[in-house]
């Protein structure tokens, strides 16, 4: 009964026959194999493309305010820029560049002169692709009232005591522009001894924009101001008078624009600016009395 018992506890215990030499396959030890799971390296990443959205920002320059809006409806009317909204933020250069440094959005910066673009880039806000370009220029014209109640008819008049000059400050463009202007003009003997000084002396308001400076004049709430040659086609006929400023003392504006790093849609600004850029688009400013790129 003994030894029964012994032999029904080995046949009980495989191991154990193994270990004894009972069997002549090894014996070998299975266990479960986990599954594999790939690591974050060995994953690759399906790249999804991401949609623009149907709207680029513009913050422009209110003295292309009504050109831009004719070159928003060609653009649009392009195949594949069905349905683009446009939006459009026009103030002058100087105001627009303290929005965007102070941490407004935008697709695109369009500047009426070198300095607000260069500005803005030395923030680091101009896109690396998207490097600013000279798109137009523009030149400066002295604008009366209908009437001339100030009896301004040359530009040495401006500097008669009690004439009514409006400009801007001098960190907005168009103010700048228009006191080199009167500086230059100043070397002019026929304009008399410290002209600039003078015509300085006779500024009533130095207003936000240069289109506030063609309103002004234009309600007879000024008797002079210079704007650009660009904003008198807007003024409803017989509105303001002209007088022009020698190309010697007259001051070329540029206009530089860039796609900003804050853009939602940066191929569309960029598709947009090139097609300003494009013949098409120089066609539509240059209709407009800017000068061409």
């Amino acid at each position: 009964m003994q030894t029964r018992r012994t032999f029904i506890a080995l046949l009980a215990t495989p191991g154990i026959l193994a270990a004894c030499g009972g069997t002549d396959a090894p014996a070998t030890a299975h266990k479960p194999t986990a599954p594999i799971t790939p690591t974050e390296a060995q994953i690759t990443p399906t790249a999804v493309p991401v949609a623009e959205p149907k709207e680029v920002v513009v913050f422009a320059a209110s003295s292309l305010a009504n050109v831009f809006d004719q070159v928003w409806t060609a653009f649009r009317a392009q195949a594949g820029n069905e349905g683009l909204a446009i939006t459009a933020n026009y103030g002058s250069s100087s105001q627009l560049r303290t929005q965007l440094l102070e941490g407004a959005k935008a697709d695109i910066f369009a500047s009426a002169d070198l300095l607000q673009m260069e500005q803005v880039k030395k923030a680091g806000l101009v896109d690396v692709d998207g490097v600013a370009k000279v798109f137009a220029r523009n030149r400066l014209v002295l604008i009366v009232p209908k009437g001339n109640p100030g009896k301004v008819t040359t530009l040495a008049d401006l500097a008669k005591p009690g004439v009514k000059f409006v400009t801007t400050a001098a960190d907005v463009p168009i103010g700048a522009y228009a006191r080199t202007a009167l500086k230059n003009l100043a070397s002019d003997p026929a304009n008399g001894d410290g002209y600039d000084a003078k015509v300085l002396a006779n500024i009533v308001s130095e207003e936000a924009n240069v289109r506030h400076i063609v309103v002004k004049v234009q309600l007879g709430e000024a008797d002079a101001g210079i704007c650009y040659a660009t904003d008198v086609p807007a003024v409803p006929a017989g509105g303001v008078t002209t007088i022009d400023i020698p190309d010697a003392a007259n001051v070329v504006a540029e206009y530089p624009i860039a796609v900003l790093k804050s853009a939602k849609a940066p191929a569309t600004a960029r598709r947009l600016i090139s097609f300003i850029s494009s013949p098409a688009g120089q066609a539509i400013l240059v209709t407009a009395k800017f000068k061409p790129a």
